[in-house]
């Protein structure tokens, strides 16, 4: 399950508008808008994520020197690795269309919506332990596979969670992730003692001087040479600047480099998120979030446990000491728990009631090609991508944004952070 040669791209079938019944929009994200369609042929209820080409014409030249390439390789690398996918907590694709206006391709769909959603269901909005102990297990499992297939996700956060008809979670979104080297045979996770508190303080201070230094020279815009000499090697490491702001990790803020080790970081932001209610390092602004992930400790109140242990070890600043794989597979948060068989025997906390009108109810009036023009036709042509460099920390006060879902203009200039809006965020991406 574990071998990348498992993981070739099959031949995906082409499909055609007319073999699809459009039942409803059901999101949008930074460059596209996706539907719930039924296949005639199949009978089957797909989600169609359909991206304008107009639209990514007008914003590819925003990121052609972009390390990761242009806009439409992302696209490209989206469909290509969801090919590859052959793991219950992953989308598969089911197909793909495209004509002179948009470009399409069909996935799962998840009628239970997403995490955020159901967290803000429950008593308080947060979860109880046991049902963060259930979806961070299935997310570690989504994740290593991911990783053993040479795919760092890099847009881990509730949104992109969703729930499957059968409980189970799905990853969703990949137009973020890139191919990297698999990981080698697996290293074991630092398990020294800790030293003196007085070492302790002075190394804690010594990193969150250097992280203060690296996060106004490196998010300047310009990469200095202290930030190439401070980080590891960067072969099989990934420079964008990728991912939604209270989710990325330290080292993609400092631009030094970054591989799998962030995906660790974002989870423990959304298992902290599950617990609180909250993300741990949320600002006053976008600067401000990014000075609390360079340099502040999450705050873990209450009563020390394996679980707030886990989330400590994974919200480790410094990739090289962050806690891999085997040592969360291992955590004392999840003894006594059958890693292979979580999903087959596991039985979920949430099982989305069934739509009786959804196989019934085919809106035929709406024209995906004309609706989806319609959508990024409002502002002079819609919301800017989800992925662009940003600049912090420079005294302009001028920052080309990462969306992400997240950010909006002039966020900087709030005293308090707005909430987030989560009708934008209906489904799938």
């Amino acid at each position: 399950m574990n071998d990348r040669a498992n993981h070739n791209e099959t031949v995906v079938p082409i499909l055609d508008l007319d073999d699809l019944s459009v039942i409803s929009p059901v999101g949008r994200g930074a460059k596209g808008v996706a539907f719930l369609v039924r296949n005639h042929p199949f009978g089957e209820s797909w989600a169609l994520k359909v991206i304008l080409r107009d639209f990514v014409k007008s914003k590819n030249p925003a990121v052609t020197n972009a390390k990761d390439g242009s806009e439409y390789k992302r696209i490209w690398l989206e469909q290509r690795v969801l090919s590859r996918f052959k793991h219950p907590l992953l989308p598969r694709l089911h197909g793909i269309l495209s004509t002179d206006k948009i470009i399409a391709y069909a996935i799962d769909y998840c009628p239970g919506r997403d995490l955020n959603q159901l967290r803000k269901k429950q008593t308080e909005n947060m979860f109880s332990q046991a049902i963060i102990r259930f979806y961070a297990a299935e997310l570690v499992l989504a994740l290593e596979y991911l990783h053993n297939s040479g795919i760092a996700y890099r847009d881990l956060k509730p949104e992109n969670i969703l729930i499957q008809e059968n409980g189970h979670i799905m990853l969703v979104d990949f137009d973020l992730s890139t191919e990297l080297p698999p990981p080698p045979t697996p290293r074991k996770s630092k398990t020294t003692k800790l030293p003196a508190t007085a070492a302790r303080s002075n190394s804690a201070r010594r990193k969150r001087a250097l992280s203060l230094q690296l996060f106004y020279k490196c998010s300047s815009g310009v990469m200095s040479e202290q930030c190439h000499q401070h980080s590891m090697s960067t072969v099989g490491k990934s420079n964008s600047f990728v991912g939604t702001e209270e989710y990325v990790a330290p080292e993609v803020i400092q631009g030094y480099g970054h591989d799998f080790a962030v995906d660790w970081w974002s989870l423990g932001v959304v298992m902290y998120e599950m617990l609180h209610g909250r993300t741990p390092f949320r600002g006053a602004n976008r600067k401000d979030t990014f000075y609390r992930i360079l340099t502040q400790p999450p705050e873990l109140a209450g009563e020390p446990n394996p679980m707030r242990d886990l989330i400590g070890k994974l919200l480790v600043k410094d990739p090289r000491e962050r806690i891999t794989v085997e040592g969360i597979k291992s955590h004392g948060f999840f003894k006594g728990l059958d890693w292979d068989s979580v999903v087959e025997v596991s039985r979920p906390p949430y099982i989305p009631p069934g739509d009786k009108k959804e196989g019934n109810f085919f809106n035929r009036s709406i024209d995906v090609e004309s609706f989806v023009e319609r959508v990024f036709s409002v502002n002079g042509g819609g919301e800017m991508q989800k992925e662009e460099l940003i600049k912090v920390g420079d005294g302009s006060g001028e920052q080309e944004k990462n969306r992400g879902g997240e950010v909006e203009e002039g966020e900087n200039k709030r005293e308090n952070p707005p909430p987030r809006d989560d009708a934008q965020n209906f489904v799938v991406f």
